[in-house]
């Protein structure tokens, strides 16, 4: 019996596309062996010297429109948390203290994103943390092993190059976006076609010009 293709989904309760593609991940997981990765999105903007979408006016506005129209389109329930971007440290790190696995992540993007909830509240954080069974919240996210295991997770994507959440990785191949999961899974289905002189030409295409330089 063949062993299941192992898949990381690299994700930040930050983002709401990673809310959106939660449950098709889900949905994936009966098919594969997945490994969802909590990172902080902030370093891997910092590594790559990328601005976040919420730092641009006109992107923003336009990102947050968007994931609520495709949030009405996928028939989800969406409401924005009291403000964003906020700081999603307590938040990551209680889902690494919970086990890390894929129902801690969808209890807090839930909270996030389908409630509105404040997780940067210590409040909030309390009660997920009773939610998941974390018995001390405040120990947990104290943890030096959990503040490691964030670090580690986030220079594990940087590492692969990982520029954005959410990301699936399949072998050494980056989906980017809850909407590259189509694209995902035709190359689990068929991944040869990633391997066809076009595919292989695209990655060929010399760089003309580079801004500042």
């Amino acid at each position: 019996m063949n062993a299941r293709p192992k898949v990381t989904w690299v994700y930040d309760v930050i983002s709401p596309f990673a809310y959106l593609a939660l449950p098709r991940v889900k949905a994936l997981a009966a098919d594969v062996a997945l490994e969802p990765l909590p990172v902080l999105f902030a370093g891997l903007l910092q590594h790559f010297g990328q601005l976040g979408p919420a730092e641009i006016p006109s992107k923003r506005r336009f990102t947050y429109r968007f994931a609520l129209w495709r949030a009405q389109s996928l028939k989800l329930p969406m409401r924005f948390p009291p403000t964003h971007p906020f700081n999603p440290l307590a938040a990551l790190r209680l889902i690494i203290a919970a086990g890390g696995g894929l129902s801690a992540a969808e209890e807090v993007l839930a909270a996030v994103f389908r409630d509105g909830r404040d997780v940067s509240d210590p409040a909030v954080i309390l009660e997920l943390a009773r939610t998941l069974g974390v018995a001390d919240p405040q120990a947990a996210l104290a943890d030096p092993a959990v503040k490691a295991q964030l670090r580690a997770n986030t220079e594990w994507a940087v590492a692969r190059g990982v520029f954005g959440v959410p990301t699936l990785v399949v072998d050494d191949e980056l989906f980017w976006g809850h909407d590259a999961l189509e694209m995902a899974l035709d190359y689990l289905r068929h991944a040869e076609i990633f391997r066809a002189p076009e595919m292989l030409a695209a990655e060929a295409v010399p760089v003309g010009v580079m801004r500042g330089r």
